[in-house]
């Protein structure tokens, strides 16, 4: 069943005949419209301090060149032209910028939406590009694409999300744009950096994406394809720019880097990638009560039998089997021990952090673990532990905040979907990175504690740990149950 987060807080050659204006977003803005979420607090709660700050006074200063099209540099100021909850609409104009004579004349906006799963432009409007520039259509007629200004370049083969959040080691995500949605992105977030601009002439730390852009079929081809590298200063925005244009060793290249602006610089939130979603991800654990799994035992696809009297663990491995777009699935399966499982569970990795979606398990168990509630569903439709997962997912959303720093808190809430499956009354909270030994290895690992209540139901009560390693996820878990028992699970292989 969905999950749905708690609540959480922070302690601590010839002339080409053009449109009048370039015009396309709404193109799309429909079908990415219902699919937006809300936008979630930046971390920290100061939600001006995000990846594109927008307060009313903001401002941005970018100057861009093109080594084939536009080789005088031009210069654009960007101001804040409204916003509106989580949307709002950047201007840009080359007037009163002490550009060239030569230089484009431009003028233009661009609308984005802050949401759970990163920044998305909803919208754009400019005048025409120069005419030596490249069709970016099939035709010339009815052409809504530009690459002739910066927040062009930053836009263009990906809108939704324009750039994913959270911005975690590893991430991956597939996006597409154009007026006609044929241009198509692989993005590749590279970690951190610093980087040194005119508006930053000291090094500041900058967020690194690589952009491999494709599109066919347009008149200008293959000016539209290539590969685009951004960087973003968080408490800024996109600080500098560079498109390589496909089309061999003379092709154009775009730069656009930040001149000036009245935003300052802030450090990007931590990007550990603590529960990965990876395909071919994969890991053994082994789950151990000594109260309860308390037989060896003989297991076939519908049933297990006991072979004798001696404790013995629950082994189980896992693999993730499906990725994409910050969502995975994991498979699980038994290797040995007093069940026979087969599961798999969903997970979506949003602002909101992560979130266990849904699972599904069919289980032959020998051990006689204790019930769970919530007394207010019938015995068929209450969960079970049979896996790692169950016992890691128990409770409340989010399992791990997006951006999780030593004193978060989050805690259940009566009103959520996972109230009404759970039943769980309790608080989580990040202790912090602390150095752990598995059969597996050492790691220095994220710490997650909670409290947890389900009331009558003791094994469904008590007080659990959970360490995370960077890029390999779960290593370790203790949940001390109210009924006295304790359950221990480690990655062995």
């Amino acid at each position: 069943m969905p999950g749905v987060m708690g609540r959480m807080t922070l302690a601590v050659a010839g002339t080409l005949v053009r449109l009048p204006c370039v015009r396309s977003g709404r193109v799309l803005l429909i079908a990415v419209a219902v699919t937006l979420a809300a936008a979630a607090a930046a971390p920290g709660g100061a939600a001006a301090a995000g990846w594109l700050p927008h307060a009313a006074d903001a401002t941005w200063t970018y100057q861009w060149t093109d080594s084939l099209y536009n080789t005088t540099p031009t210069n654009e100021a960007v101001t804040v032209k409204s916003q509106s909850g989580s949307s709002f609409v950047l201007a840009w104009t080359t007037d009163g910028q002490n550009n060239p004579p030569d230089a484009p004349q431009s003028t233009g906006t661009v609308s984005f939406q802050d949401t759970n799963f990163g920044l998305v432009n909803t919208d754009w409007s400019s005048s025409p590009p120069p005419p030596q520039f490249p069709v970016l259509c099939a035709s010339l007629g009815s052409c809504g694409n530009s690459l002739a200004s910066t927040f062009y370049n930053v836009i263009w083969g990906a809108r939704a999300p324009v750039l994913a959040e959270p911005l975690l080691h590893g991430l991956s995500w597939s996006a597409t744009g154009g007026a006609q949605n044929d241009v198509t992105s692989t993005n590749d977030y590279e970690g951190t950096e610093s980087i040194t601009v005119p508006a930053f002439p000291m090094p500041v730390m900058a967020a690194k994406v690589s952009s491999q852009i494709t599109q066919a079929g347009a008149l200008g081809d293959p000016y539209g394809s290539g590969i685009r590298t951004t960087w973003w200063v968080y408490g800024v925005g996109p600080v500098k720019v560079v498109f390589q244009h496909a089309g061999g060793a003379d092709a154009a290249i775009t730069t656009a880097e930040l001149q000036s602006t009245n935003q300052t610089a802030a450090a990007p939130p931590p990007d550990p990638a603590y529960f990965p979603m990876k395909v071919g991800l994969k890991g053994t654990y082994s789950w151990a009560n000594p109260r309860y799994f308390k037989s060896k035992a003989t297991c076939t696809k519908l049933s297990c039998s006991a072979t004798g009297g001696k404790s013995t663990p629950e082994v189980e491995k896992y693999t993730m089997d499906q990725a994409a777009n910050g969502t995975a699935i994991a498979k699980f399966s038994s290797v040995s021990g007093p069940m026979k499982v087969a599961g798999a569970y969903q997970f979506t990795t949003r602002l909101d952090g992560v979130t266990s979606v849904s699972s599904a398990t069919k289980a032959a168990s020998l051990a006689k673990l204790p019930p769970l509630g919530p007394i207010a569903l019938p015995a068929d439709k209450r969960r079970h532990f049979f896996t790692p997962f169950d016992l890691m997912t128990f409770g409340f959303s989010p399992v791990l905040p997006a951006y999780p720093a030593p004193g978060m808190t989050w805690s259940s809430d009566p009103k959520s979907r996972d109230f009404a499956v759970y039943g769980v009354n309790g608080t989580s909270r990040i202790v912090g990175v602390q150095k752990v030994t598995v059969p597996k290895g050492t790691y220095d690992a994220l710490v997650v504690t909670s409290t947890l209540s389900q009331p009558g139901f003791k094994f469904g009560s008590g007080t659990r740990t959970m360490w995370f390693a960077p890029d390999i996820g779960l290593v370790k878990l203790i949940f001390r149950h109210g009924d006295g028992s304790v359950s221990t699970v480690q990655l062995i292989h």
